[in-house]
């Protein structure tokens, strides 16, 4: 049966080529961290937060910015496929 990715032990576990390890050992160092746990947690903490931020905002132009705007300030009419809709919803929402 597969181990779940995260356990109540807290650690994780994962295999690495010894060039890859050399690697990261040598960055641990150059880096000035503490150790090699100090430094990948850093990094790969660094990096999720980075990678979650991108995919959590939205960034507009300036043009597309005004654009939104301008459509929440003004919005269009409804088309007749918006109304329908609109009449599907349940009346308690």
């Amino acid at each position: 049966m597969p181990r779940s990715a995260v356990s109540d032990s807290q650690r994780m576990s994962f295999r690495i080529k010894p060039a890859d390890k050399a690697v990261i050992l040598r960055a641990t160092q150059l880096a000035g961290a503490a150790g090699i746990t100090d430094f990948v947690l850093r990094t790969v903490l660094d990096a999720s937060r980075e990678i979650i931020e991108r995919n959590d905002r939205i960034v507009l132009s300036e043009r597309d910015g005004l654009r939104v705007l301008e459509a929440l300030e003004n919005p269009p009419a409804p088309n007749e496929k918006l109304i329908a809709a609109a009449r599907a919803l349940p009346a308690d929402l």
